[in-house]
């Protein structure tokens, strides 16, 4: 995130006068394309399974990727089979696409393809999500669609929403796009299902969200991965191409890893020379990224993987949320 952008939202820096302008046609738009939905001016489309929505109001990253896979797993736990549809965000493809072995990051997305090859969930990508579930449902046997990322496109009709906050940067200045963070404004989340909050202190109508370390491993390597600790006291090249890059950085502090940071956009397409950095420090990225990188990957280049972790009690009543009439 660019420098003065990150000081006007979460910083407290002055928002500008046309900031405030553009903020406030943006929210007028959003809430008349939210009202002709609800009035039934736009239309709305049900399949023929249920859909849980996993979203954000915000912008940047607030660990939608972990928990939709979390949800694949811990569904599939209870019973219940889960295809995830996505727009395919950073990918070329228009879709509707059911990815496969062949599917590339640059083609379809790299959430996309990261939720497929961890979850081994069907996965299907479009810029219309309806066309995209309909697909779902024509090439695999399911019982449940997570819209990754869905919050705001209505046009999807969903049976649960679960909209994920940013635990340690909440809301920012609590302004809409561009003034703030905020997609949509705050009283959204009166009508969503689940808050879960990642990371910082959930609130008390919240759900907690820990994403954990589970070790590195090399990308050119399938062995079993080190603890992050095996870098402790050393110097490493950081690498984030994810909505809050901050957050992989100060994980890898709190290791007790010295860490020389490198921050790419959000969803940055790696060639070889971003990487180039002239030693052969180790370089330490996020599933996301390497997913990215494995074609010109070198022997020294780690990826971090996590794991979402969260509350039995929450996943169980979800689960009856998606079985209930």
């Amino acid at each position: 995130m660019p420098a003065r952008r990150e000081r006007i939202w979460y910083q407290g820096q002055a928002v500008p006068w046309s900031w405030r302008v553009l903020a406030r046609l943006y929210g007028a738009v959003t809430a008349l394309r939210r009202a002709a939905y609800r009035r039934g001016w736009l239309r709305s489309f049900a399949v023929d399974k249920p859909v849980v929505v996993v979203g954000n109001i915000s912008v940047g990253g607030t660990g939608k990727t972990p928990l939709t896979i979390a949800l694949v797993r811990a569904l599939d736990a209870r019973g219940l089979r889960a295809g995830v549809v996505s727009r395919g965000y950073g990918g070329t493809a228009r879709g509707p696409l059911l990815l496969d072995a062949q599917s590339t990051a640059g083609q379809v997305g790299d959430e996309p393809l990261l939720i497929q090859r961890l979850s081994g969930a069907p996965v299907v990508v479009g810029r219309d999500r309806v066309a995209a579930a309909q697909m779902l449902l024509q090439s695999a046997d399911i019982d449940v669609i997570l819209a990754d990322d869905g919050l705001q496109h209505y046009r999807l009709r969903r049976k649960v929403e679960i909209c994920v906050i940013d635990g340690a940067r909440r809301f920012g200045n609590r302004r809409l796009l561009p003034a703030g963070p905020l997609r949509e404004p705050l009283q959204r989340l009166d009508s969503v299902d689940f808050r879960v909050c990642n990371g910082g202190m959930a609130h008390a109508d919240e759900v907690q969200l820990r994403l954990r370390d589970s070790g590195a491993r090399r990308l050119l390597d399938v062995a079993e991965p080190v603890a992050l600790e095996h870098f402790a006291h050393r110097r490493v090249h950081a690498v984030a191409g994810i909505g809050n890059p901050a957050r992989f950085f100060d994980s890898l502090r709190a290791c007790r890893i010295e860490v020389i940071e490198h921050a790419f956009a959000d969803h940055h397409l790696f060639q070889p020379q971003d990487l180039a950095f002239g030693d052969d420090l180790p370089l330490l990225m996020t599933e996301k990224d390497a997913i990215k990188c494995r074609d010109f990957a070198q022997p020294h280049w780690w990826q971090v993987a996590v794991e979402a972790q969260l509350p039995a009690a929450f996943l169980d009543t979800l689960a009856a949320r998606i079985r209930a009439p």
